[in-house]
């Protein structure tokens, strides 16, 4: 098979078919080889059964829906796991990924790249959205350690090997970015057109966005802990050095050191260093229990045309 194109689909019943008819229209221009895959994670309104409709009447279009509610990139998880194409697809729901530019990534992958990322120059969301995409991208860049762009998300078109090596990679925390990037590979930015999101409501809420920016950041650096070694070392050093002080001041000229409040204070800030410390510690430990107990990344509970 030439194409597979993946979308991961949360309460969009409102939009699936005009995805799946859009979709189609830009992959004919370019193969007839090729399948829909729609993975439904347990979406809260009628996008599943839509799903079934689609699949009864297009065998083309393969529907998957999960057990519950895995999120947004362990969908994309399930759907690549299940791709047979030579190229794949990834693109979100709503249609703020235009389907009308996968020819224009397709032909660029063709001249010899493994990943062309779609970059979303102009893009079409709130404020607080963009702020927060663009803060979250920064800090994960700073501690990963490589450099992260808030332009790039998850549409693009893949080569089978790089897909590959993503599926072979079962760790629990799932963030496709940052999968992308890591594997390697030959990758370029095309510039798409972006639009605004208005037939289905996203799943990440403030809540969900600082949870998937959290869990990314411990799964992908260890630099969190050398900050807590940095900053607990500088704290006794300067410890040291004020107890010097007044060590020398109270030896030498009798000066007489006065300090329950100052004592107090020093307890508590060096106590709430330790707490914040062993939480640090403590969700990395949590983390690693998490991928020691091997639990599947997702589990399918029907599938349709596969």
């Amino acid at each position: 098979m030439k194409i597979s194109v993946i979308s991961p689909v949360y309460n969009a019943a409102n939009v699936l078919d005009k995805l799946v008819s859009r979709i189609e229209n830009s992959i004919t221009s370019l193969t007839n080889d090729y399948e829909i895959i729609l993975i439904n994670d347990a979406s809260l309104d009628n996008s599943w059964n839509c799903i079934i409709d689609i699949c009864k009447r297009n065998k083309k279009v393969v529907g998957v829906n999960l057990s519950r509610n895995f999120g947004q990139h362990y969908a994309i998880t399930a759907g690549l796991d299940m791709s047979k194409g030579d190229w794949v697809v990834v693109m979100d729901c709503d249609l703020q990924d235009v389907p009308e530019e996968i020819p224009k990534l397709y032909e660029k992958a063709i001249q010899g790249y493994d990943a062309v990322l779609a970059q979303r120059i102009d893009r079409k969301d709130g404020i607080f959205k963009k702020f927060s995409s663009y803060l979250f991208y920064k800090i994960l860049g700073f501690l990963s350690g490589y450099k992260q762009d808030n332009s790039v998300a998850n549409f693009g078109v893949y080569s089978r090997n790089l897909i590959d090596s993503i599926n072979s990679m079962r760790e629990p925390i799932r963030f496709f970015p940052t999968l992308v990037h890591w594997v390697g590979f030959k990758k370029i930015k095309v510039p798409v057109q972006h639009n605004s999101s208005v037939e289905s409501k996203s799943n990440y809420g403030f809540r969900n966005s600082l949870k998937l920016a959290f869990d990314v950041i411990i799964s992908n650096s260890q630099k969190p802990l050398r900050i807590t070694v940095i900053a607990g070392f500088t704290i006794s050093v300067i410890s040291f050095i004020v107890a010097l002080i007044y060590f020398l001041q109270a030896y030498f000229y009798g000066f007489k050191v006065s300090g329950f409040a100052s004592l107090i204070i020093s307890i508590w800030f060096l106590s709430g260093i330790i707490i914040a410390t062993l939480g640090i510690v403590g969700i990395y430990v949590g983390k690693t229990f998490e991928y020691v107990k091997n639990r599947p990344i997702y589990i399918i509970k029907d599938k349709i045309n596969d």
